[in-house]
């Protein structure tokens, strides 16, 4: 934690969650063979007769495992699904290493899913904006698909209206299927994915070995814990691309009360590429440093909402060193749902849903609508491989790339 003194303003919310029900016992499928995941790990520790695939008592801590479809070159997809003391519970599966479900109480302990998604993978392979998943190896864009490192220049897709690179190009992290391996803690239960992407994978250099954790804990937090390392110097910048709605996805996001504990952001053009600049949002409707309505300003005349046809820019979070800060806080009215953010990372995407236009139907037959789910992606600023002056995303040989950015979920 940051030793600093904040003086960022809270919502005053606490934490409501203990006595809710939402994971039911169930007996572990049988798992395709792979390499990393075992029956016999899934039951650790064992000191008791305990149905397959569980936690024994008293902890109350579960995971579940299932097969969960195959890819269209015959790979194997997994389904973990997650479930701490208090009834929270997280589906995460192997395609993307993808949140497909993250369920948590509202203020009556009604039970909704809060990301969208969809029900299946078949449809996450065939029309998915990043729903859940890790994007990588670069977050975000760089500009024109071009950086230069060390004095040479590499060339990477322009899958971004085919003029910007973004989220790691055509096939980025997000449509890769991870090693899996399940995580059992005293107080947590999670799922440890990992991935190498080659040299030349998507035009960048190296070879990346990737590792991200996701834990689901009984203080009701979603931790995921990023690691990298590499042969050859590379960017790397790893983030979580959920799309939230605290309402359940019952409508759009533009009454939910955001705070972002920054001070600054970074202005883009109009291909959304930042300028270099790093402003004050005082005075702004950027200006989220006071907890504000999504929709308050959003439809204003400012000609970088009119740039990301509404929130789609990267804050600079108030943070000294790499210490863990708190990032952003969004509470949701009508449900008493709260959502905050702490990382360790230097910045924060967060992006309101523009492009969802009603074209996809999500889980349960549900229609996403404009502005129907919100992102908070915690990161290194967009297009930092060709901006000197913002910090380095590069990772070189002997180095580790660790970060850590934790969701806590309460209701009031």
């Amino acid at each position: 934690m940051s030793k600093i003194k904040s003086q960022f303003i809270t919502l005053g919310l606490i934490a409501a969650m203990a006595g809710f029900s939402g994971c039911e016992m169930k007996p572990q499928h049988r798992m395709t063979p792979k390499a990393k995941t075992s029956e016999a790990a899934v039951q650790k520790p064992a000191a008791a007769p305990v149905r397959a695939g569980l936690k024994p008592a008293p902890t109350a801590l579960k995971i579940d495992i299932k097969a969960f479809g195959e890819t269209t070159d015959g790979q194997q997809v997994r389904l973990y699904s997650l479930c701490n003391a208090n009834g929270l519970k997280a589906d995460i599966m192997t395609y993307g290493a993808i949140v497909v479900s993250l369920q948590t109480p509202d203020r009556k302990g009604r039970m909704d899913d809060i990301v969208l998604g969809y029900d299946n993978l078949e449809d996450y392979i065939k029309n998915s904006p990043y729903f859940g998943a890790i994007v990588g190896r670069y977050g975000n864009r760089i500009a024109k698909g071009k950086f230069t490192l060390d004095g040479v220049e590499y060339t990477l897709a322009t899958n971004n209206n085919n003029v910007n690179h973004l989220h790691g190009g055509v096939k980025g992290f997000d449509k890769v299927v991870w090693d899996d391996e399940p995580v059992w803690k005293a107080d947590a239960v999670g799922v440890k994915l990992s991935c190498l992407s080659k040299d030349g994978e998507e035009g960048y250099p190296g070879n990346l070995k990737a590792a991200v954790t996701y834990t689901l804990t009984n203080n009701n937090e979603l931790r995921i814990d990023y690691e990298a390392t590499t042969d050859k110097a590379t960017p790397v910048n790893l983030t979580h691309h959920g799309y939230f709605n605290l309402t359940g996805a019952e409508r759009d996001i533009l009454g939910h009360v955001l705070a972002l504990n920054a001070d600054r952001f970074t202005p883009v053009d109009e291909g959304l590429i930042p300028t270099g600049e790093l402003p004050a949002v005082k005075g702004t409707p950027m200006d989220f440093t006071k907890p504000t309505e999504i929709g308050a300003r959003i439809a204003g005349e400012y000609q970088q909402l009119k740039f990301g046809g509404g929130y789609d820019h990267n804050w600079v979070l108030n943070q000294r060193g790499k210490e863990m800060i708190l990032a952003a806080r969004v509470y949701e009215p009508t449900t008493g749902r709260s959502m905050e953010i702490r990382t360790t990372e230097p910045a924060i995407q967060f992006y309101s849903g523009n492009f969802l236009d009603g074209t996809i139907t999500g889980k349960g037959g549900k229609v996403y609508k404009h502005r129907w789910g919100f992102c908070l992606e915690t990161q290194h600023y967009p297009d930092s491989p060709n901006k000197p002056d913002f910090p380095s995303t590069i990772l070189r040989p002997g180095e580790k790339y660790e970060t850590t950015t934790i969701y806590r979920f309460s209701a009031k």
